[in-house]
């Protein structure tokens, strides 16, 4: 897949990935922001400025305003906060593209932040931060990754807390924009069909004028020998619902890490297909659950191997020591070739089709030079994942499948954690 770097004359990185056979085109900004550069104090400041942006500048003064244009033209838009990483985008027909490089850089540089608008907005987050009390399945995710990464802004809610929400006030959110909202932790992606002249020049009228206004502060990076990894965590939170949710997390490998493809082509053995091995056991053998996953997540310094199911409350613990057995079974024997043939196939295909869109595309490309300073392309990632061997399989899962490192969180009608500490001394 082809692609091209460019910088404007403010340090704002550009890619372009040009694709003639479609007639759409996306624009991503994509800023190097996000939960994990937030104190306590700040906690959900990246997602409440996310929501911001779509509230009105001087030129589109509301909401309908904004959403007026976009939908004229039948353009799909959002926004996404990470904890590294704050992205907005819109995909519409190719002619339009100024008009998504014009309205991306309107909300995201001129947003007015009115008092009118945050507190409004307060309650709209208020509202979502409960959608996801309400919903164990979601809950469960959140709880889990509190446990792993205690003591670290990793481990923050991305929306954060009902009382960090309530503190934030216009201010708060207008310094931390303009901190962080600057040239040299921008990166702009445009895929699909464009004139690539006419993009660079559109761009250097509209984000070329975007200046730095102060210092950030870098991410506090998550420190695995200080994190007090000695047995396992598990939190309970007592339900009364109808499944219990469970998810188990293990500290694993960051972007930068050469173990990384190893554990991405592991999830999938493990978690990642209708015939892994734990759906295959705790599902179609044995009916404990509806579904169950397994996936290797990365962020820059540390990355975290999670199995999220939701398992049926009278058989919790046989469920438990099920997949405590898998994961001593493939720590503890080399997967046959097949298998692993079959699990790197499925990334090479799974990868290869979500780039037939343009906006996968812009995510794909911008993300790995805004995270990784230079972009791995698709190709380069494939190789990488075909050249996993059994023998890095199960190195990877003898690093990562670790009693003493495991976290565990559990929604649902249980009282305390003991049996489910008894059920780990599977692995």
């Amino acid at each position: 897949m082809n692609f091209k770097q460019h910088k404007l004359k403010n340090g704002t990185r550009v890619i372009t990935i040009p694709h003639a056979d479609t007639a759409a085109v996306t624009v991503l900004a994509l800023y190097e922001v996000g939960s994990r550069y937030e104190n306590a104090a700040l906690s959900g400041a990246s997602h409440f400025i996310e929501h911001l942006m779509f509230k009105g500048t001087r030129r589109r003064p509301t909401t309908l305003d904004i959403s007026r244009d976009l939908d004229s033209v039948g353009a799909d838009y959002n926004a996404f906060t990470a904890k590294d990483y704050t992205g907005y985008y819109i995909k519409l027909q190719s002619g339009r593209f100024e008009l998504a490089a014009d309205m991306l850089q309107d909300m995201i540089y001129h947003s007015l932040f009115r008092t009118r608008d945050v507190t409004s907005e307060r309650q709209v987050i208020l509202e979502e931060l409960r959608m996801y009390e309400d919903n164990p399945l979601m809950l469960v995710e959140e709880l889990v990754e509190e446990e792993l990464y205690r003591g670290s802004p990793l481990g923050q809610r991305i929306g954060g807390t009902v009382e960090s929400v309530k503190g934030l006030t216009p201010v708060d959110l207008i310094n931390y924009r303009n901190c962080y909202y600057v040239p040299a932790r921008t990166v702009l992606a445009v895929a699909g069909k464009f004139d690539e002249a006419q993009v660079i020049e559109t761009l250097e009228k509209t984000f070329g004028r975007s200046i730095s206004h102060g210092r950030p502060r870098p991410f506090q990076r998550f420190n695995k020998a200080q994190a007090g990894f000695r047995k396992p965590r598990v939190k309970v939170l007592e339900r009364d619902t109808e499944q219990v949710q469970a998810a188990l997390a293990f500290p694993a490998f960051g972007y930068f890490d050469r173990e990384l493809p190893a554990a991405k082509v592991l999830a999938v053995i493990l978690g990642g297909t209708m015939s892994s091995r734990l759906f295959t056991s705790v599902r179609e053998r044995e009916g404990l659950c509806y579904f169950i996953r397994a996936t290797a997540n990365a962020y820059q310094d540390i990355g975290d191997f999670t199995i999220q199911t939701g398992l049926a409350k009278d058989r919790v613990d046989h469920a438990l020591r099920l997949i405590m057995s898998e994961l001593s079974r493939i720590r503890d024997k080399f997967v046959s070739a097949e298998e692993l043939s079959r699990a790197k196939e499925y990334i090479r295909g799974r990868t290869l089709l979500a780039l037939e869109d343009s906006s996968h595309q812009a995510d794909w490309y911008a993300k790995q030079e805004l995270l990784l300073q230079h972009v791995q392309t698709p190709e380069q990632k494939i190789t990488n994942i075909m050249a996993v061997t059994r023998a890095d399989i199960r190195r990877v899962a003898q690093r990562i499948f670790n009693r003493r490192h495991l976290s565990m969180a559990i929604i649902g009608p249980l009282k305390d954690d003991r049996q489910l500490i008894s059920a780990t001394e599977v692995l």
